[in-house]
């Protein structure tokens, strides 16, 4: 089964669960979403097989979450994705998709649970 990681190789924990996934036996297909962000149809559809809001996979440190006005608890769940597709830097890193499941590798090693 097809598994790709939405990877930033400047982050450790980024580079430990494509390791991982390595290790594993898996050659994952590597999107590296700062360079090629996903549009709002997939960050959405990725959302629903993680099983968490837009809001859960924000990055609150990042300067584009306060210049987004994202701290804001009536901002909808349509404009957080269109902030991240716009900031993909806001995308918490990295995600992990398999089939219909996916999974944030922080910490890598819960990578493991979707390879079983």
């Amino acid at each position: 089964m097809k598994v790709t990681i939405y990877h930033n190789p400047r982050c450790s924990k980024s580079r430990q669960t494509l390791q991982i996934l390595q290790e594993a036996g898996v050659e994952p297909e590597v999107v590296e979403y700062l360079k090629t962000p996903p549009d709002a149809k997939r960050l959405s559809g990725i959302l629903k097989k993680l099983g968490i809001t837009a809001r859960d996979l924000l990055r609150k440190g990042e300067q584009a979450y306060q210049d987004e006005g994202l701290a804001d608890s009536a901002r909808s769940e349509a404009e957080i994705i269109d902030a991240m597709v716009r900031n993909p830097i806001l995308i918490e890193r990295p995600i992990v998709v398999r089939g219909d499941r996916a999974v944030i590798g922080r910490p890598p090693e819960g990578v493991r649970d979707l390879l079983a």
